[in-house]
């Protein structure tokens, strides 16, 4: 037997599985510095220290932080909103839809409070234009005001004031010990404000949200919980 071409896959598969590692530990790492440093401020040198790996090995990888801060942001939320929207593409009304998803989101942010920092001190601007989130909140309303649910002219009107309302609760609920209902209570004047009742608004921004068990995804299984802390 050629031992040397039987061992070949396997080292192969190992370096694949180093490579996956020590990306996910920059990752990881990055989240930290971004949350106290914000997006602009941080340099290469920050995210070797707080990785405690070599110059070269961060180059591998990224050519400069914000390249580094993309990958965090794309990463995260294809890991939060993979979670999240099959358990929203239950509900046939966008009404709901929009509860669910934003509520389910907002829960990662408490639940992982590095994660949360990190949303809130980076901004929507870098955390979700354009992602998963963007698209698939407005792909809710834009259902919403096609049914005649939401009396909205503009979906956009809609994106925007829910994404700056949610950033700022999430801050709100980290920094000032907001009700353990504050997110509810806020998606529910949303809702009034875009047509809905107000009786049906407080009802669906408290649907029971769906248990979405334990985490297992690349980055957010390594992180701590707010029950570690």
């Amino acid at each position: 037997m050629n031992l040397t071409a039987s061992t070949a896959p396997h080292q192969k598969r190992a370096g694949v599985e180093r490579r996956e590692r020590t990306r996910a530990l920059l990752i990881r790492s990055a989240i930290e510095v971004f949350a106290r440093l914000g997006p602009d401020a941080p340099v290469v040198d920050d995210f070797i220290a707080a990785a405690g790996v070599a110059r070269g090995t961060f180059y591998n990888y990224f050519k400069t932080a914000h390249e580094l801060l993309a990958a965090v942001t794309l990463q995260l939320n294809e890991e939060v909103l993979g979670m999240v929207d099959p358990h929203v593409l239950r509900y046939d009304d966008p009404a709901a839809r929009f509860c669910i998803g934003t509520r389910l989101y907002v829960h990662f942010a408490l639940r992982y409070p590095v994660w949360g920092a990190f949303l809130t001190r980076i901004g929507p601007a870098h955390a979700v234009r354009g992602r998963r989130l963007d698209r698939f909140l407005t792909r809710d309303v834009e259902l919403g005001i096609a049914s005649g649910r939401f009396s909205a002219g503009s979906a956009l009107v809609v994106r925007d004031m829910v994404l700056g309302s949610v950033f700022f609760g999430i801050e709100t609920m980290l920094t000032e010990g907001a009700g353990d209902r504050h997110i509810e209570d806020m998606l529910a004047t949303l809702l009034h404000g875009i047509g809905l009742p107000a009786d049906e608004a407080r009802r669906l921004a408290h649907l029971p949200l769906p248990e979405l068990g334990p985490v297992s995804s690349p980055v957010f299984a390594t992180l701590k919980t707010v029950q570690d802390n």
